[in-house]
């Protein structure tokens, strides 16, 4: 397929050919929706824990004798049943983490692409360099091509004076390619490629 081409002022900047095999596909939500929830998954910190009846700092000597109170039998005063007992089967430290096949995930970037396509969220620049390097000006630019929410791919590289002017703009993601993801894809109204981006990718794929 073709896409028209531009650059960072709007301007047509001519056309490019775009791979059926990565930008054509016919989007699959579940494939989608799996990546992104690994993605979820594997970023969660699991650090929750609480501390079990083996954590609590107070004796376990029996707290009375066995018969003759009237009350029920009891032992340690650091049991569950107890204020100031442990917690019993609370949350402990773990991974959240799950496996995914590689080709899973491979192809659930390559579905993520063909849906911002289909969305008509795709658009192609020449090139993402901005020379000024401030935010204001270069929201004013983005401001004047409409765009709000998007996430930028460049080559292996990004432009250090480009990303220091769009880092502090809500809603404005900028990664180079090795860091593209489906998650920042779907989550972004806009997908912004570079032709650097693109012939990455296609190569990658390939």
């Amino acid at each position: 397929m073709k896409i028209d081409v531009t650059s960072l002022d709007g301007a047509t900047a001519g056309s490019i050919e775009l791979s059926d095999d990565v930008f054509g596909l016919e989007p699959r939500a579940d494939l989608i929706t799996r990546m992104i929830r690994y993605q979820l998954a594997k970023r969660r910190a699991g650090t929750h824990a609480v501390k079990n009846r083996a954590d609590i700092n107070r004796t376990g000597k029996k707290m009375y004798k066995q018969k003759g109170t009237g009350g029920a039998r009891h032992g340690s005063a650091r049991v569950p049943q107890f204020r100031g007992g442990g917690r019993a089967f609370g949350p402990q430290v773990r991974s959240h983490a799950h496996a995914l096949p590689k080709k899973v995930r491979a192809l659930a970037l390559r579905h993520a692409l063909s849906a911002k396509v289909r969305d008509g969220g795709l658009v192609i620049w020449d090139d993402a360099t901005f020379d000024l390097g401030k935010t204001k000006a270069l929201k004013a630019s983005f401001e004047k091509i409409g765009l709000k929410s998007a996430l930028i791919i460049d080559g292996a590289m990004v432009q250090e004076t480009f990303a220091r002017a769009a880092r502090n703009i809500p809603q404005i993601d900028v990664l180079p390619i090795a860091g593209i993801n489906v998650y920042d894809i779907i989550r972004r109204e806009k997908l912004v490629l570079t032709k650097a981006a693109v012939d990455a990718l296609e190569a990658r794929f390939k």
